[in-house]
C-alpha cells in the first residue's frame, strides 16, 4: 500500500508571480522534482527557499524523448510511493506534457493518490498577445509534427516545442512547402516576461531568429488554401511519379545556361523539371566546389593535391566522429560546424574523383536523389504505408531489386563499422529472417552461459579462449539490449562520457588538496565519485 502521494502542478509561463498561491505553499512545503530547472520562475524558487530536484540529467542519457519520459516516469513515482511528491512542469500540467499523461496512467496503476493542479499556460498568454480567441478553429500542435503542418494555411495553428533553430528550421521547410515563403507568421517567445516577443517575421526567416529556445512558439494565421493540383507532380495527377530515371537522365540534356536561369529564378536548378522537389530557397554549394578545385589545382595548396582517396580516409571518419560528439552535447554551433567539415571531405572525395574521370559531384547528387525518390514510392508515388515498419520493410524490398549482387542475408553490413554496431546491424538482419529469439528470457539465458565460458576461459589461462569468450559474451550483450530496444552504441557510449565526466571530477578534488594520486586510497577516490555523481542528479 502506497504512503506517498503525488501531486503534479505547473509553474506557468514565466516568472514565480504567476503562480497560483497554493501552488507556492506546495512547492516549500513538499519534495519537489522538477522535470526541468530551466524556466524563468526557478530562481525565484530559489529564493523562497524551495529546495528541489531536477530531470535534467536524464535528457543526457535517453536514447530519444521517448526514453527521457519513461525515465522521468519512473523516477517520480519511484518517489511518490514512499513519500509526498510535487512534480512540477513548465507551462500547465495537461498542455504539451508528455510525462503528465504518463504519470497519471503509472500513479494509478501504483495505487499512488494523484492531484493534478492547472496553471496559468503561455498559450493564455498567447492569446491575448496575438488578440485571438481559441474557439475559432485554433489548433495546437507541435513543432515535429509534419502532418499537421501540411494544413498550414487552411487552420490557425499555434506551433509550441520551437525549441532550437534546427527546429525552426525543419518547421520552415515543411510549411514552406504549402506556403509561399514570404508569408507572414507570428514568432512568440518569452511571453510574460520583461523582454517578451510577438511580432510578425516572414516564413522564411522562422529560424534566423536571434534567440529561439524552450520558450518559442510560432502562430501561422490561416491563409487562402493552394489552388486545386498546385502540389502534384509535373505533368501527371496527384499521387504519380516520373518513371524512374527518366528525370535525371541525360537524354534530355539539362544545359547549365538553363541551370543559372532556374538558380537566377530562386530554383533548385538540379530538380527544376520535378515540381514536388523544387524550393523557393536555392542553397548553392558551387562555391565550397570551387573552393576544393581551386585548392586542387597547380597554383593551388601543395598539401591538397598530394592527397587521395586513402591519405584523408581517417580525415573523414575523424568529421564524422566530431560530429556526432557536438550532437551528443548538444552544441548546435558545433554541429554546424562539423557538418560543414563533414560536407567539405564529401566534396573533396568526389572532386578526386571528377580528376580520375570516375564520376562528378553532380553524378553524386543525382544518384543519391534518384535512390530516395525510388525508395519513397508511399511520398512520390501512389503506394500507401501504415507506419514506419511498413516503411522499412519496402525499404529493405527495393534494396534487395538495386543490388541483386547480394545473395546472402550479411551481405552490405561494412566490416569498418565499430564492432558493437556492427553486431548489432548483424543481428539485426539475421532476425528478419526469423534466426532470433521470441522473448528477451532466453537471451539473458544466453548472456550467464556465455558468462560462464569466459570465467572458464580465465582460469584455463588460454589467451586465445579468452579473447573469443569474451567475443561471445559482448555479443550477447548486445542481443539482449538490442531485445530491450537499447543501441549498445549509443549505450556506451554514454556510459564513456559519464565516466569522463565524473573522473574529471575526481582529478579536481585530488589536485584541490595538493596530494599525490598514490596518497589516496581507493576508498578516498571512490568517494568523490560518489559525489560526482551526486552532483549529476542535483542532489550534492
Amino acid at each position: 500500500m502506497s504512503k506517498g502521494s503525488l501531486t503534479i502542478l505547473g509553474l506557468g509561463p514565466g516568472p514565480a508571480g504567476l503562480l497560483a498561491l497554493e501552488a507556492m505553499e506546495r512547492l516549500r512545503a513538499s519534495t519537489v522534482i522538477l522535470r526541468t530547472k530551466i524556466h524563468p520562475c526557478v530562481s525565484d524558487l530559489e529564493a523562497a527557499g524551495v529546495r528541489y530536484t531536477s530531470c535534467d540529467d536524464l535528457y543526457e542519457t535517453g536514447q530519444s524523448f521517448e526514453d527521457v519520459y519513461r525515465s522521468i516516469t519512473e523516477r517520480v513515482l519511484a518517489a511518490a510511493r514512499t513519500e509526498d511528491v510535487v512534480y512540477a512542469v513548465p507551462g500547465s500540467p495537461l498542455v504539451a506534457e508528455k510525462t503528465v499523461l504518463l504519470l497519471r496512467d503509472a500513479a494509478r496503476e501504483a495505487g499512488v493518490p494523484l492531484t493534478i493542479k492547472p496553471a496559468l499556460s503561455f498559450l493564455d498568454l498567447a492569446y491575448v498577445a496575438l488578440g485571438i480567441d481559441p474557439i475559432n478553429g485554433l489548433r495546437i500542435i507541435d513543432a515535429q509534427d509534419y502532418e499537421a503542418l501540411a494544413d498550414a494555411g487552411r487552420y490557425p495553428l499555434m506551433v509550441t516545442q520551437v525549441y532550437s533553430p534546427m527546429v525552426a528550421s525543419d518547421l520552415k521547410l515543411a510549411v514552406m512547402d504549402v506556403l509561399p515563403d514570404d508569408t507572414e507568421i507570428w514568432f512568440l517567445r518569452n511571453l510574460g516576461l520583461p523582454d517578451e516577443e510577438c511580432r510578425k517575421i516572414p516564413l522564411f526567416e522562422a529560424d534566423r531568429q536571434p534567440h529561439i529556445d524552450h520558450l518559442t512558439g510560432i502562430f501561422i494565421p490561416p491563409e487562402a488554401p493552394l489552388p486545386a493540383g498546385e502540389d502534384t507532380a509535373a505533368g501527371g495527377d496527384p499521387g504519380t511519379v516520373p518513371e524512374a530515371g527518366k528525370w535525371l537522365t541525360d537524354e534530355d540534356p539539362y544545359t547549365p545556361e538553363e541551370a543559372q536561369e532556374d538558380l537566377e529564378n530562386g530554383e533548385d536548378a538540379v530538380w527544376a523539371e520535378y515540381s514536388p522537389l523544387r524550393r523557393k530557397t536555392a542553397f548553392d554549394i558551387r562555391p565550397l566546389a570551387d573552393m576544393i578545385q581551386t585548392l586542387r589545382e597547380p597554383n593551388g595548396c601543395p598539401w591538397d593535391r598530394e592527397q587521395d582517396f586513402h591519405s584523408i580516409r581517417a580525415n573523414f571518419i575523424e568529421e564524422c566522429y566530431e560530429y556526432l560528439e557536438a550532437l551528443d552535447q548538444g552544441d548546435l554551433e558545433g554541429m554546424k560546424e562539423e557538418l560543414g567539415d563533414v560536407l567539405m571531405q564529401v566534396v573533396f572525395h568526389a572532386r578526386m574523383a571528377e580528376e580520375k574521370g570516375f564520376f562528378t559531384l553532380q553524378d553524386v547528387v543525382r544518384g543519391v536523389t534518384q535512390k530516395l525518390l525510388e525508395r519513397h514510392p508511399h511520398v512520390f508515388g501512389s503506394i500507401r504505408v501504415d507506419g514506419s515498419e511498413e516503411v522499412l520493410v519496402n525499404w529493405d524490398k527495393i534494396k534487395e531489386r538495386e543490388k541483386p549482387e547480394r545473395k546472402r542475408i550479411l551481405d552490405g553490413i561494412y566490416q569498418g563499422l565499430p564492432a558493437l554496431l556492427r553486431a548489432c546491424k548483424i543481428q539485426k538482419k539475421v532476425a528478419k529472417v526469423g534466426f532470433d529469439w521470441p522473448d528477451m528470457a532466453p537471451v539473458a539465458d544466453k548472456v550467464r552461459e556465455e558468462w560462464q565460458e569466459f570465467r572458464e576461459a580465465l582460469a584455463q589461462g588460454d589467451a586465445e579462449a579468452r579473447e573469443n569468450e569474451l567475443g561471445d559474451l559482448l555479443f550477447a550483450l548486445v542481443n539482449y539490449g538490442r531485445h530491450a530496444g537499447i543501441e549498445p552504441e549509443t549505450a556506451l557510449n554514454g556510459t564513456n562520457n559519464r565516466f569522463t565526466r565524473r573522473f574529471r571530477h575526481v582529478e579536481d578534488r585530488v589536485h584541490e588538496s595538493g596530494r599525490d594520486w598514490q596518497d589516496f586510497s581507493l576508498d578516498e577516490l571512490d568517494a568523490f565519485w560518489e559525489e560526482a555523481k551526486r552532483e549529476e542528479v542535483g542532489q550534492a
